[in-house]
């Protein structure tokens, strides 16, 4: 069976005391374009670390990486696609609820085509880095923006705040390198039960 990262270790860095946080790397930690966790090649199973992994990713401007935070400890993960999955659309205020549990504006223009199964991205955090990092919805949150689609008399609409926006032409957007971990991913394991996969 294999082990559970309780934390982070080799790469992981403390946040405050001693000399200050030691270079980051990656450690074996890989987010999925599905929102599967491996670790080392290996499934996490255990459904409390995944979602405490879910809620801790992070990402640093000034290190062009994403880390997971967990108490005084990060260290470095891959992203394979996102390093944040959208659970939620607010159509009322125009926002969507990110799984790193912030909130974000549904930027229409940025939506998009996954290059690797179609499924919806989007741009977030664009106070954070310039341009912004990309976020994938999940089934259910891609379901309900669906539900909002309307015919217009030029096109197709979404409705948000009661007012019909346009819906940009969806294609598919090739995954950035900063946010691929390219080669250094390992092939993703059998799905088994399920677990771990994005809904």
């Amino acid at each position: 069976m294999p082990r559970e990262p309780a934390a982070p270790a080799r790469g992981e860095s403390r946040t405050s005391g001693g000399a200050g946080p030691p270079p980051l790397e990656p450690f074996g930690l890989v987010l999925h374009h599905d929102g599967r966790w491996t670790h080392q090649g290996q499934p996490i199973s255990n459904r409390r670390i995944r979602e405490k992994f879910d809620v801790s990713v992070r990402y640093l401007p000034e290190e062009g990486k994403y880390v997971v935070q967990v108490g005084r400890f990060r260290g470095e993960i891959e992203v394979e696609e996102a390093g944040f999955f959208v659970r939620d659309v607010d159509l009322d205020r125009g926002e969507v609820a990110l799984s790193d549990r912030s909130r974000d504006r549904l930027d229409l223009e940025s939506l998009r085509l996954s290059e690797l199964d179609g499924a919806f991205l989007c741009t977030v955090k664009s106070a954070l880095v310039s341009g912004g990092l990309p976020a994938r919805f999940t089934h259910a949150a891609q379901a309900e923006l669906l539900t909002a689609v309307d015919d217009g008399a030029d096109g197709p609409v979404i409705r948000i705040g009661g007012r019909p926006l346009p819906l940009p032409q969806l294609h598919r957007e090739a995954p950035d390198p900063q946010n691929s971990p390219g080669e250094g991913v390992p092939d993703a394991p059998p799905r088994g039960d399920g677990e771990g996969v994005v809904r």
